[in-house]
């Protein structure tokens, strides 16, 4: 039976309880055990999929189509193992299925409350599809005291009691601030966090604290004094330079150490020798680029997290440093604008929606093919550069998309219907938002002998997917024509996948996200073929 890591956090919120659940999958994983990792989420919304970036960051994808929060990307690129649509709930999830049960009559008449059909609906869901792991982590959203999380808190509090003795540990991570006035850290925040958890029933097993430097003995011994731990449960999370280096510093802390003590296991010492590569190279890189990301959300670097994190993993592959600018796309409206890219190695339009800005990523795309400067167009950014193509090279001015409003030359529309496996799936102009997309992973078909056919190493991929418009196939003669080659098309050849330029040092667009699945130790190869056309360009100037 699998053995349940709850994680909670106190004092503030964006501590990195999402990282450290990620780190500590991959200590686990390293000492030979398998892992989960979940998260719960107190929002009402039913999936971070219609909520803006700016207030919620990232949404990441699954391979079975679940727009889920950001943390679910950590835990990939720490473990390796693929996140599905029942890692991540929320309390909007929760109650959209009660209600529906209740509506339904399921629950003959009876009265229906949080405790204990919300509560129980929580459990099923941490407790699902868990019989073969060893270890099922499980984050909990938001710090404890906030109103929303208490039915997550009170589900996992039930829990440590269903569960048999020692399959239930509980991690709280804290902040122990320094306050230079007084010269010293201070505990007391910690300890009215802790005794706010242990007032709603949770004993921590440890406690993780955040600092920016060394916790004196001391403290520690204070700390697990007041907060009822032994003083080696007690663990320091000290910042590091990158957040690859996080598994090494949990182990120097014998965090995963205290994790087994806890649940009265022993295992032999982790391996940790693709970490300590991936800090080398973090560390020691042989030389640099810079690679301009043109965006939308770029006042908030969340909303791109595993876009940046998947160019430093290629920047890893190819041992140097990458050095991200990042340019709202609103600036290269301007004439003068564009002169900000004239200094940097590559171009990105990573992914987006609406109108705002698409004339500045237009701007950005025509400036990389005139200039010879490696262009990797994302989603929206192969939209992007499709349309760009088509005003400037294929003779079509007002070439658009209908995402934009009506045209005369819809280059690029709404989808109304593909093929998912054996089943062929709709949508309509005036459906709901959420959930309307294509998601997940789907194949494409890729070109013999095409760049991203050499990169690959295979003519057949599979990658994840989020989007509500296509480029019309209807266009594609007429742009291959003018030099574009549209190297990916989905297995029926209805819906374009990949365009490129052959002639160009190398200028990709892609309609899907590989970034989704780039990992540290297995960098996606599309980011490290990029990173190395940086790195070629940059050797040029």
């Amino acid at each position: 039976m699998a053995r349940f890591i709850f994680i909670t956090g106190g004092v503030v919120s964006s501590l990195g309880k999402g990282l450290a659940s990620a780190a500590l999958g991959a200590l686990l994983q390293a000492r030979g055990f398998s892992v989960r990792l979940r998260k719960l989420d107190p929002y009402l919304n039913v999936d971070p999929g219609t909520m803006s970036p700016y207030q919620h960051g990232e949404c990441y994808v699954t391979d079975d189509g679940a727009e889920t929060d950001l943390d679910l990307g950590h835990y990939e690129r720490f473990t390796g193992v693929p996140s599905r649509r029942s890692d991540n709930v929320t309390t909007g999830r929760i109650y959209q299925t009660i209600l529906t049960k209740e509506r339904r009559g399921d629950y003959l008449g009876g009265t229906v409350q949080v405790i204990p059909h919300v509560t129980d609906a929580i459990k099923e869901f941490v407790l699902a599809d868990t019989d073969d792991t060893d270890f099922v982590l499980v984050e909990i959203g938001g710090t404890v005291g906030d109103i929303e999380s208490l039915p997550f808190l009170e589900a996992i509090r039930q829990l440590g009691n269903d569960l048999p003795m020692h399959h239930a540990v509980y991690v709280h991570l804290t902040l122990v601030p320094y306050i230079p006035s007084a010269g010293e850290l201070k505990t007391k925040p910690t300890q009215h966090s802790v005794k706010e958890l242990r007032s709603i029933g949770i004993q921590p097993n440890v406690i993780l604290c955040r600092c920016d430097r060394e916790v004196p003995e001391g403290e520690r011994r204070k700390i697990a004094l007041f907060c009822n731990v032994r003083p080696e449960n007690v663990i320091q999370a000290l910042d590091v330079g990158s957040i690859y280096e996080v598994p090494i510093s949990y182990h120097a802390e014998k965090f995963d150490d205290r994790i087994l003590d806890a649940f009265g296991l022993s295992a032999p010492p982790p391996d940790l020798s693709r970490w300590h590569e991936i800090h080398r190279r973090w560390t020691q890189p042989e030389g640099e680029v810079t690679i301009a990301i043109v965006g939308k959300y770029t006042g908030l670097k969340d909303a791109y997290k595993s876009l940046a994190e998947a160019l430093y993993h290629g920047g890893i592959a190819n041992n140097v440093k990458v050095n991200i600018e990042w340019l709202e796309s609103e600036t290269f409206e301007k004439a003068d604008a564009i002169a900000h890219l004239e200094e940097v190695d590559a171009i990105l339009v990573p992914g987006g929606f609406g109108y705002r800005g698409v004339e500045g990523k237009i701007a950005a795309a025509n400036f990389a093919r005139n200039h010879r400067v490696p262009y990797f167009g994302i989603c929206f950014g192969m939209q992007i550069a499709v349309i760009e193509a088509a005003r400037n090279l294929a003779a079509l001015p007002h070439a658009s998309s209908t995402e934009f409003g009506p045209t005369d030359e819809p280059v690029v529309g709404l989808m109304t219907e593909w093929v998912r496996g054996n089943q062929r799936e709709t949508r309509s102009q005036d459906g709901d938002l959420g959930g309307t997309m294509r998601l997940g992973a789907y194949d494409a078909s890729l070109k013999p002998h095409s760049r991203v056919a050499e990169i690959y190493g295979t003519t057949a991929i599979s990658e994840r997917h989020r989007h509500r418009y296509e480029v019309n196939i209807n266009y594609v003669p007429k742009l291959e024509a003018q030099g574009l080659v549209f190297s990916g098309l989905s297995p029926d050849g209805q819906l374009p996948e990949i365009v490129e330029i052959p002639d160009h040092p190398w200028f990709i667009g892609v309609q899907f996200h590989p970034e989704l699945k780039s990992k540290p130790f297995d960098p996606h190869p599309l980011f490290a073929s990029f990173i190395k056309a940086a790195l070629d360009q940059s050797r040029l100037v």
